[in-house]
């Protein structure tokens, strides 16, 4: 891509209204009618845009380029303009054009019945009032006669008040086979400031395309664009005053509390349009020639050299100049804006007012810093241009390409555009030299679908992801949020801070200052406020809790999870921890599995230790040591007799109440090892253990067995005992005779025989 650099100069010439030599009036079809003259002293400026050869290609410097016949972009209508458009028909050798405020064409606006805008397709309609529906129809002709009109069309301008640009169009635009396209390209331009800004008052351009000058001299060698303007010699207090009392917007309010309270100079040099923009008698005063006098009828004359490669469609290719931002730069010089480093003299221009090098220190010299600030210096919203190829009052530029390719930059690249807007440098500028910017009602807000990010990224709150260059698939919601992050990718941070300075990436930080710190680790994950928020550069860990792992920095393969989990941590590695507090004054220990509230609380210098329960690791006998294993209450726990077993570990670590030979052969354990017989010796043990163990149950159960014979042998004589009182308390015995009955005859059946 072949990429140009251009520089402005400045010259002023000062002269006097009322002195001899000044031209007469000059009648010019489409200009407006002589204006009287003004009590303050005229001055004119001119502005040149020039290439920078050692950055760019050889610009011709009179002849001019080929012409292109480009697409006309219809631009929208302005409050006094609109771009009126009909189709090319074949054979024509140039078009005839009616406007009318009348859809029969009863009647015409001024010099547009039957005005010969030769072969263009296109013609820019000025001169016209706000708000009004105009009808314009168009007839081609040949050699020999017109033929019959085209359909009739319509337009409506702008309704709204406020600025208005009305630009004359010289005959360099006006014969330019192009012209429709440099016509409409203009029109863009005006739409732009006229939507703006709302000044009720006109501001007059003369726009030229060519090689030559206003006054016919050819254009400097090396020349792209040229700026003739008016200015005008206002008294300090005059100037101020009226610029006080114009404030209207916040900018201005702003601006106008940083003015100094006593003169920076004699006299302000205001162009002549931003004098009327704050109520001052600052008439145009330029004639098509460039020279001024009492009746001049320009505020300006913008001049873009035909023999530059400028493109009036956007985007412009590689090699050629935009030529809207080209026009809206040198509007921008003719409405106001410029330095008084460009003029001879101490008097400053309204733009200096606002210079500044440092907060409360003001620079109005071409050595130093310079910096454009409308509260006393404290914010810089662009750099001044202190080279002195370029112009003064420019904007410090980039080399090409630019990342903000202002309007004003002073050195501006083919295949870049840019306009001016609200919030643009320039749009502040203007707004704070006397233009007033136009207050947009805060609109209802509507349900919009969120915007899409490149490289698979979301990031939604102030600065969030705001440096993000090459990096993928990150999530930042929050105040800054993954701020600094470039290239880091797959991280996700959600609450203010999060991940602020990380460049990581494979981190996930939920929470308030969440992994805050980290610059370089990956694979953390961190929910909670202020979890690992020390974090630098360690990396596969996981927080989760308030304050959890807070101090870690260089610790890796960490798992926290509670409240203060962890919290003293700095460079420990592979601990597990769960549980508030769990481990919550180990530094940089590691290999602990700690499980319970305060679980391992009091470890500083071991290391590997399992903990169950709420047990600090500290044992109450040997203290703190490595490879332990605390299972918090069994120690003194009541079990069940009837079902308590003996619990064995083999040296896998596995605990059970049964011995077993393993898995079939060829099997293995669950840790890729053949199981190991137990020896013999152990065997021994086992069995030893079981024959204390049935000894002590057989005792027990003698005991038992001779405690219930003692009882049944005490139960055996309180019950001989009783009897015995029983046989003592019998009746003595008393002796019956039974004596015989007589026997009633017949009724023997059943006796005994006597």
């Amino acid at each position: 891509m072949r990429r140009g650099l251009l520089r402005k100069t400045s010259a002023l010439v000062w002269v006097v209204l009322g002195l001899g030599g000044i031209k007469p009036d000059i009648n010019l079809s489409g200009q407006t009618h002589a204006v009287n003259g003004s009590s303050f002293e005229v001055g004119a400026g001119t502005h040149e845009t020039r290439a920078q050869s050692q950055n760019s290609f050889q610009l011709p410097n009179a002849k001019e380029l080929e012409p292109r016949n480009e697409i006309v972009l219809l631009p929208p209508p302005t409050r006094s303009s609109f771009m009126a458009t009909w189709p090319n028909v074949s054979g024509a050798k140039g078009y005839l054009l009616d406007v009318s405020t009348s859809s029969s064409f009863n009647n015409f606006v001024d010099g547009y019945h039957d005005l010969d805008v030769g072969d263009a397709t296109g013609r820019v309609v000025t001169g016209l009032r706000q708000g009004t529906t105009y009808y314009y129809r168009v007839r081609p002709y040949d050699q020999t006669a017109p033929a019959g009109y085209s359909e009739t069309m319509a337009a409506t301008t702008e309704a709204t008040t406020g600025l208005v640009i009305h630009a004359t169009f010289d005959s360099s635009i006006i014969g330019n086979p192009n012209s429709a396209a440099i016509q409409a390209t203009i029109n863009q331009a005006i739409s732009i400031y006229e939507s703006l800004f709302m000044d009720p008052i006109m501001i007059e351009i003369r726009f030229r395309y060519s090689t030559t000058q206003p006054n016919g001299d050819p254009m400097p060698a090396g020349s792209v664009g040229q700026s003739n303007y008016v200015y005008y010699t206002i008294a300090w207090n005059t100037y101020i005053n009226a610029l006080r009392a114009d404030a209207t917007t916040g900018n201005d309010n702003s601006a106008t509390a940083s003015l100094p309270g006593s003169a920076l100079s004699t006299n302000v040099l205001p162009a002549s349009a931003a004098g009327r923009a704050v109520g001052l008698d600052t008439p145009p005063a330029m004639f098509a020639d460039g020279t001024i006098g009492m009746g001049g009828p320009y505020d300006g004359i913008v001049t873009l050299n035909s023999s530059s490669p400028y493109q009036f469609t956007r985007p412009p290719s590689g090699g050629n100049y935009d030529a809207q931002r080209a026009f809206e730069h040198e509007m921008d010089e003719v409405i106001g804006l410029g330095s008084h480093l460009n003029i001879s003299g101490d008097d400053l221009r309204p733009q200096d007012l606002f210079s500044w090098s440092s907060a409360g220190n003001r620079n109005t010299s071409s050595s130093g810093t310079r910096y454009f600030s409308i509260n006393g210096g404290v914010t810089n919203i662009v750099n001044f241009n202190q080279d002195m190829h370029g112009d003064f009052g420019d904007w410090l530029s980039e080399d090409c390409p630019q990342s903000h390719p202002y309007v004003q930059n002073a050195f501006v690249c083919t295949g870049q555009s840019s306009d001016v807007t609200a919030t643009s440098p320039e749009g502040i500028d203007l707004d704070v030299i006397g233009y007033d910017l136009v207050s947009t009602p805060t609109p209802t807000p509507t349900p919009t679908p969120p915007p899409c990010y490149s490289n698979f990224t979301a990031a939604e709150g102030c600065d969030a992801l705001s440096s993000l260059t090459t990096g993928a698939g990150n999530t930042a919601f929050g105040w800054r949020s993954l701020f600094s992050d470039t290239t880091g990718s797959f991280n996700t941070g959600v609450g203010g801070g999060a991940l602020v300075i990380n460049n990581g990436s494979s981190n996930t930080a939920v929470g308030a200052a969440a992994l805050l710190l980290n610059t370089t680790g990956s694979n953390n994950t961190s929910i909670g406020t202020d979890a690992l928020v020390f974090n630098d550069s360690g990396s596969d860990n996981a927080a989760i809790g308030y304050f959890a792992l807070m101090n870690n920095t260089t610790g890796g393969s960490n798992t926290a999870i509670g409240w203060e989990a962890l919290t003293a941590n700095t460079n420990g590695n592979n601990n597990t921890a769960i549980g508030n507090l769990a481990l919550q004054n180990s530094q940089t220990t590691t290999d602990h599995v700690c499980v319970g509230r305060e679980a391992g609380s009091g470890i500083t210098t071991a290391n590997n230790n399992i903990i169950i329960g709420h047990h600090s690791g500290v044992h109450s006998v040997f203290g703190e040591e490595s490879d332990r294993c605390f299972i918090d209450n069994i120690h003194g726990a009541p079990v069940s007799a009837a079902t308590a077993a003996v619990v064995m570990v083999d040296s896998d670590g596995r605990l059970g109440t049964v011995t077993a030979d393993g898995p079939a052969p060829g099997g293995f354990s669950p840790k890729g090892i053949r199981p190991k017989a137990i020896p013999d010796a152990a065997q021994q043990t086992l069995l030893d253990l079981q024959v204390q163990d049935l000894e002590a149950t057989i005792t027990q159960r003698q005991q038992q067995i001779e405690t219930l014979t003692a009882q049944l042998k005490k139960q055996a004589a309180q019950i001989q005992n009783v009897n015995a009182q029983l046989e003592m308390r019998k009746p003595s015995a008393k002796m019956i005779v039974n004596k015989p009955k007589a026997v009633p005859s017949g009724r023997v059946h059943g006796q005994l025989e006597q």
